[in-house]
């Protein structure tokens, strides 16, 4: 039996004393459901939108590092391989791939890595140090330089693979955060929200490059071809890649005091560290916009000696995670989220190797100088990037709520299929604007599709133990598949061009592989539960009476012997 709880000092407009609210209940477990409930079903205030901001500001950066490298490639070609024997000013393909799958693998490592230990130390101990990782990383790029010993592809895959990780680190954690302060009837929205700054980062990425761009209008007009850059071009383009990279530092520099003041989850410390008091704390901590809850200490060492053995929610621990994964009715989320993923990012990645191709048909991918080849290519961009993407990022958080994740999700890939289908299987009748428009609806598709719920999903449907841990593995499936689209299946399209040629005559059927990759994934989301409008309890399997209940989930105690319900 719990001991009597005592009311406490303490506590005022801004610090709200939690304790005394739930003094009269001896129950750790109802005052648990009590504290959830209020974070559950409040109304959407500005500490949700701090949350957002916060969360999606790393996203931000994440986008703007990841897409910004397309620019910087050619930048880096003009720079470092303004001698080279064969082709001249243009990066070698291989160099290329290697600094754009770096990345890649950086951000398994860091998915798979942070996401573990956020369940094991807490998402607050880990929220921030990926930044930290991400803006180094970022600023040690900028200022990066070949030397004897080392070659710049060298030196930028290291920091690259580095900045790979914090960037992997921030998919789990910035998910779960939000999911965990979300309120149940706009979760979905407001996880959409942190992924849509994707497509914002984006943006900005081309942006940037477009302005300083027009910054070295002057030195870069002197040289027509890249061959010709030299001296004050040289000098230009060697700045311009550096201003580039080194700006994606900025947002995250902004938003780092934030992440590392923000409160622990109340979930993590209620499941986790079995906390009841201080977890009840921090949910009005979060709500009032402090740091963490400061409920009185005394009573809190206490009340979580007297509580722990009483909470329903079995310990974390390796043996369980596996015994719970074990059984099929768990089994199988983790195999939907994971191979949704993964299937989703081989297209997704895939196509994003081709933009050069979609440039070259709208007229962006050449120009009759230096300065009218840079121009271009940021303008592409842009287009690309404004006419699909960032659409389909915006009606998700606005739909995502009311369809559904899961015919979301579906509907994308059936779509997705049928689009890469007609890519494929008539390239070859299809017309430059025909093929503009059908990568347009892909880019739409896939944001308003698979792309933004292989994010959300993985954040909700998971009990808060195994939260991170699974959303860093489903993530994690995402990128191996998107290192493939790199590395196996996109250098096919170049399969029977002749020697140095930049054709692409096998592209219709690296589209056919991609659509056989959509319609996979369509069977995979069968798997995946519906989370709209459910609470995260209910989707652990913790609430009697509903569907998703399990009782292996929840813990009954009987004259202080523990026994599975």
């Amino acid at each position: 039996m719990s001991q009597i709880v005592r009311k406490t000092a303490g506590g005022n407009a801004a610090f709200h004393n939690f304790h005394n609210d739930y003094a009269h209940i001896a129950d750790p477990n109802e005052r648990r459901r009590l504290a959830l409930a209020e974070i559950d079903k409040a109304p959407f205030g500005w500490y949700h939108v701090r949350a957002i901001v916060v969360a999606g500001i790393g996203f931000f950066t994440d986008a703007y590092d990841l897409f910004a490298v397309n620019m910087v490639t050619s930048m880096l070609g003009v720079v470092f391989w303004q001698n080279a024997v064969h082709s001249p000013g243009k990066i070698p393909s291989k160099a290329d791939t290697a600094i754009k799958v770096s990345t890649s693998t950086g951000t398994v490592i860091g998915q798979v890595g942070f996401g573990i230990m956020a369940d094991i130390v807490g998402r607050k101990k880990m929220y921030g140090l990926e930044l930290i990782l991400i803006i180094f990383a970022t600023v040690a790029q900028s200022l990066s330089a070949s030397s004897p010993a080392c070659s710049i592809v060298g030196v930028l895959v290291f920091w690259r693979v580095l900045m790979g990780i914090g960037i992997g680190g921030d998919y789990p954690l910035s998910s779960i955060i939000t999911s965990e302060f979300a309120t149940t009837r706009w979760r979905g929205a407001m996880m959409g929200s942190v992924f849509a700054m994707q497509g914002v980062g984006q943006f900005a990425a081309a942006m940037v490059a477009l302005i300083v761009t027009a910054g070295y209008k002057e030195s870069l007009e002197a040289a027509k071809t890249v061959d010709k850059c030299d001296g004050a071009c040289n000098a230009a383009v060697d700045k311009m890649w550096r201003i580039v990279i080194g700006f994606g530092a900025v947002p995250g520099c902004l938003a780092l005091y934030y992440r590392l003041t923000i409160p622990e989850t109340p979930r993590y410390t209620f499941d986790v560290d079995r906390d009841v008091i201080q977890a009840g704390s921090d949910v009005k901590a979060f709500k009032s916009g402090a740091p963490k809850g400061t409920p009185d200490e005394i009573t809190r060492v206490r009340a979580k000696q007297n509580d722990a053995h009483q909470l329903d929610i079995p310990k974390a621990s390796w043996r369980d995670f596996f015994r719970w994964v074990s059984k099929w009715k768990n089994g199988k989320i983790l195999l939907g989220t994971a191979g949704s993923w993964f299937l989703l990012d081989v297209a997704f990645y895939g196509l994003g190797l081709n933009n050069s191709i979609i440039l070259t048909q709208i007229g962006y991918a050449h120009g009759d100088s230096v300065y009218k080849m840079f121009w271009n290519q940021a303008v592409g961009n842009l287009i690309i990037t404004c006419a699909g993407a960032i659409p389909g990022y915006w009606v998700t958080v606005a739909t995502v709520d009311t369809i559904g994740r899961k015919p979301i999700q579906i509907g994308g890939f059936v779509i997705l299929t049928a689009i890469f289908c007609a890519i494929g299987f008539a390239y070859h009748q299809l017309d430059g604007k025909a093929l503009l428009a059908l990568y347009v609806l892909a880019q739409f598709f896939f944001n308003f599709g698979p792309n933004a719920t292989t994010f959300i999903v993985p954040g909700e449907c998971y009990p808060t133990r195994y939260r991170s841990s699974a959303h860093g593995l489903s993530a994690a499936s995402g990128k191996v598949g998107a290192i493939i689209a790199q590395v196996l299946i996109g250098p096919l399209r170049t399969r029977g061009a002749s020697a140095g040629s930049s054709d692409s005559p096998w592209l219709n059927h690296v589209m056919q592989i991609y659509s056989a990759f959509m319609f996979a994934g369509i069977f995979t989301s069968l798997l995946v539960p519906e989370t709209k409008r459910k609470t995260l309890e209910q989707l652990a399997g913790e609430v009697e009476g509903t569907p998703e209940y399990d009782p292996d989930n929840v813990r009954s105690y009987i004259q202080g012997v523990e026994k599975t319900a």
